[in-house]
């Protein structure tokens, strides 16, 4: 099953490489032929979706390696600095199509745009692959529980909205002559570009300073333990992010009485029912005695 699972993961990983790869050669070739900033706004996107997609295919490459003498947390950290490489990208390359979008807006006379039938067919395939990629990204992930995967179907889901705006707006200009409609297209992309970039660039930052998971997984957490057979208290949970994992400490306090075999059951069955609830989970117990802490 694992093996399955992993030849699953890896097919969506590259599925989504060779996707972006199509996206941002096609409409290069696009905004090659349109001058529109709606579909630059669309390329700089899919160049987004391409980084992002290695950077997962490169974290499903690396869920499969144990950690080393050199890396004993694993090598996960790596995302997170991909991660603030990205936020950096877009940041840059939203600035500039807002920056360009405003300027064309103030411009006194419009920048005409070209080939729109091509450009519009060229978006519309790009509309049609990237819904074929989300439909198989989503039946990996509910086959696997693979939270890369379904992390990349979700960021190409939320593509559509720029592809199907640079459509409208080659339309309108092909149709009634409104070029404008392209640079509004382009300055919503861009706002929404720079707002992406922030919380990129959040996440990756708040990981690599070993910021604690979300609240809400501790507060299930503690719950799990709490009610845990055997468990009579714990303490010092603590939890911080690494790229995609979350690495879990936490003592548990036990009858002083029983036998060290019994002990290491509880401990260990507690374990394995964290990570297979939250398989994103990296978990270290610690065993204590009631009342001795």
């Amino acid at each position: 099953m694992q093996t399955r699972h992993r030849s699953l993961n890896l097919s969506a990983g590259l599925a989504s490489v060779t996707v972006a790869l199509c996206l941002v050669g096609l409409k290069l070739w696009a905004l090659g032929i349109t001058s529109s900033l709606a579909v630059a706004a669309s390329l700089t996107d899919s160049a987004l979706d391409l980084m992002i997609s290695l950077a997962g295919l490169v974290a499903i490459l690396y869920a499969a390696r144990p950690a080393d003498e050199d890396h004993a947390f694993g090598h996960s950290s790596a995302e997170d600095l991909a991660a603030l490489g990205q936020s950096v990208f877009i940041l840059v390359s939203g600035s500039v199509i807002g920056v360009s979008a405003i300027r064309r807006l103030l411009a006194d006379s419009p920048v005409p745009l070209a080939a729109e039938g091509r450009g519009i067919a060229v978006m519309g395939f790009s509309v049609v692959l990237t819904v074929a990629l989300v439909l198989w990204q989503r039946r990996v992930a509910r086959q696997t529980g693979n939270r890369v995967v379904l992390a990349d179907s979700l960021h190409y889901l939320s593509d559509l909205v720029p592809n199907l705006g640079a459509i409208a707006a080659l339309w309108m200009s092909r149709r009634f002559g409104i070029v404008q409609v392209d640079n509004v297209v382009a300055l919503g992309a861009a706002v929404m570009l720079l707002v992406g970039a922030l919380r990129i660039g959040k996440g990756a930052w708040d990981a690599l300073m070993d910021r604690s998971a979300d609240p809400e997984l501790i507060a299930a957490i503690e719950a799990l333990v709490r009610d845990w057979p055997g468990v009579r208290g714990f303490h010092d949970l603590k939890t911080r992010m690494a790229g995609s994992r979350v690495f879990v400490n936490i003592h548990i306090e036990l009858d002083g009485d029983q036998t060290l075999r019994e002990a290491h059951a509880i401990g260990a069955a507690l374990r394995r029912r964290i990570i297979e609830t939250w398989p994103q989970c990296d978990v270290i117990i610690h065993k204590d005695v009631a009342g001795e802490t």
